[in-house]
């Protein structure tokens, strides 16, 4: 009951803040992916099962609270999900050059999925290059300072670390 509690905590405010503070930054130019840094928070520390049903969770409610159609973000979020996920297994989470790295990639890859949607010509492409640009440099440094402000609160590592056992597959 513990993990549904959190599966539907950390939805609800991703997309209270998607919704509410982070989209007055939106509309100044600076966009913050706060559905990769949630789906690539809960992949990390679940796996990529719950990586795959959280992003599509999520994305399938963000694309509802949205004026497009269905699945955009979804599909996106829950191949995110499944990706980082698979890669928890192996990576030091904790570290924060690796979610650092995580957050580009994934922040990257998403916000060019997204404004894939929107191109309307040659004419769109500069200005949509430079918001996913712009949103990758901006989720990915914040992400990784969230995370290690957690860290420090807590004093404790926020994700369990991968088996060191040789030979042990996932």
């Amino acid at each position: 009951m513990r993990g549904l509690t959190g599966f539907i905590l950390l939805a609800v405010v991703t997309l209270l803040l998607r919704s509410t503070a982070l989209s007055a930054l939106a509309a100044r130019g600076v966009v913050i992916d706060v559905l990769v840094f949630a789906t690539v928070v809960w992949s990390l520390r679940n796996g990529e099962s719950a990586g795959v049903t959280f992003g599509f969770f999520l994305g399938l409610v963000a694309d509802l609270d949205s004026a497009h159609w269905p699945g955009r973000h979804a599909l996106m979020l829950a191949a995110l999900g499944y990706a980082v996920g698979r890669l928890s297994h192996t990576l030091v989470r904790d570290s924060m050059r690796t979610q650092i790295v995580l957050l580009l990639v994934a922040t990257f890859v998403h916000q060019l999925w997204a404004t894939a949607f929107e191109l309307q010509g040659a004419a769109s492409w500069p200005y949509l290059i430079q918001r996913v640009l712009l949103a990758t440099v901006a989720t990915a440094p914040l992400g990784a300072l969230v995370l290690a402000i957690i860290r420090r609160l807590s004093g404790q590592g926020f994700f369990a670390h991968a088996s060191h056992d040789p030979g042990q597959t996932v």
